[in-house]
């Protein structure tokens, strides 16, 4: 599809039918994502408790990729749908080109680093003297994948923003896939153990990198790559990194919470931590939707407010709120009718369904707020709003988690612990209100001084 179509179609048609039709390939994504990372536990479990365990610690590894990936990726992404929406092609494609070239390097720098460094990060990211050897082996083939891992993920956030979210399915969905059947052959009929995990997982970044970079080279983009159109100024690379820092900040924030809550929750017991860990597990699955949601706004937010349509930019905010909070209301009910069940399933002792089932209970209770969370980090991360953007990505699970989880178990104990994150939830919720009431009353007064932008 030509520029022209790309920016008509996100101009014209219905906002809540583009959301959803860039969404669901987005879900999908995500959903065989989740599936291969399983797989991979799971088959690297039948090794030993030990291999098990290296997974879990290079998995925070794979986390600081995919942080930088995200970086980049949204911060160039945003920009580009801007200047796409703006008519600006050619500053597009400048973006798109030294957003590539900039996680590319990144990723190379990463790998050579980490790997000079490979026992000493893993031992700080909490590898004992027994996991140590194994978390060494398969994080030295996952380091080598580093820049096609970081530049997958920007190319993946590029192809969303300019509308392409179909074409970012197929790159990600093919390495998946090729992942889950490459994990046995390589472990078991191979023999090569926990490295051939490892070694799988390489060998499916690099199929993802290769299609998803064949988009751009087969010209199936809006924008063009070329190395020639990479930008030799430094501000640009400032500019997608500064608008790619909320992503940083948020995911950076979750490995904090995750630590803090682990900490929190074993001072009762392997239960508790069991429990919280479920429960957390739960709820990554079902705010996936919500997410995925979200990145089907943002290329709608992005090119109509490049463009000065700011009435459909509001129309795309409300769709968004609106079907986040009724979807996750549904699952709010099921998840606080069923919480003991769904504890069960994963781990059937009565002490650890005591721990989940309550945590699940008080997290259901905040889930349809984050449609206020959610949206208000994307709209403002999309149009550039980077002090908002950074300061409320900062909220959830870093300046409101950080002192629930501290006051509350001190004061409530271990319900304190289960209730943290939900009061964490309702407060971010809360604060974001006053930030959207703010934006969207700017772009009103904006729409009657220029009535030419107004929604046709």
């Amino acid at each position: 599809m030509k520029k022209e179509d790309t920016v008509e179609r996100m101009t014209r048609e219905p906002v809540g039918r583009l959301i959803l039709r860039n969404a669901v390939p987005t879900i999908i994504s995500m959903m065989v994502t989740a599936i291969y990372s399983m797989a991979d536990t799971f088959y690297v479990s039948k090794l030993g408790t030990s291999a098990s365990g290296a997974v879990g610690i290079i998995f925070s590894l794979m986390a600081m990729m995919q942080a930088l990936g995200f970086t980049v990726g949204m911060g160039s992404g945003s920009l580009t749908s801007r200047l796409l929406g703006a008519g600006n092609d050619e500053r597009a494609s400048t973006v798109c080109s030294s957003a590539i070239l900039l996680a590319f390097s990144a990723g190379t720098v990463f790998a050579v680093v980490a790997n000079i460094l490979n026992e000493q990060i893993v031992s700080g990211l909490g590898a004992t003297e027994t996991i140590l050897p194994y978390a060494m082996s398969y994080g030295r083939y996952i380091l080598f994948g580093a820049p096609f891992i970081i530049t997958s993920f920007t190319m993946n956030n590029l192809l969303r923003f300019q509308g392409k979210a179909n074409l970012a399915m197929v790159g990600l969905t093919a390495g998946g896939i090729m992942n889950i059947a490459l994990d046995p052959l390589f472990i078991f009929v191979l023999d090569l153990g926990i490295s051939g995990a490892a070694i799988a997982t390489l060998v499916s970044q690099v199929i993802s990198f290769s299609i998803l970079l064949s988009m751009f080279i087969r010209k199936k983009t809006t924008t063009v790559l070329s190395p020639a159109l990479a930008s030799r100024k430094i501000g640009t690379y400032i500019d997608i990194v500064t608008t790619g820092l909320p992503s940083l900040f948020r995911q950076g924030m979750s490995v904090i919470a995750a630590i803090m809550l682990n900490v929190a929750a074993g001072k009762f017991g392997d239960a508790a931590v069991a429990g919280m860990s479920i429960t957390t597990r739960v709820f990554v699955f079902i705010l996936a939707g919500a997410i995925g949601l979200g990145q089907g706004f943002q290329p709608v937010c992005g090119i109509n407010f490049g463009a000065r349509k700011f009435g459909r930019v509001r129309s795309a905010f409300s769709f968004y709120v609106r079907t986040t909070a009724i979807a996750m209301a549904a699952a709010a009910f099921v998840v606080f009718a069923f919480a003991p069940e769904i504890t069960r399933s994963f781990r059937d002792d009565d002490a650890v369904v005591a721990v989940g089932a309550v945590a699940m209970r008080f997290q259901a209770c905040a889930l349809p707020f984050h449609s206020l969370i959610l949206g208000a980090n994307m709209t403002f991360q999309t149009t550039g709003k980077k002090k908002a953007g950074i300061f409320l990505s900062s909220m959830r699970q870093g300046l409101l988690f950080i002192p629930s989880i501290l006051i509350l178990s001190a004061a409530l104990g271990l319900r304190g612990v289960q209730a943290a994150q939900a009061v964490s939830d309702i407060l971010s919720a809360a604060a974001a209100v006053p930030f959207i009431i703010a934006f969207f009353s700017r772009l009103g007064t904006e729409e009657k001084t220029n009535p030419q932008f107004q929604e046709e």
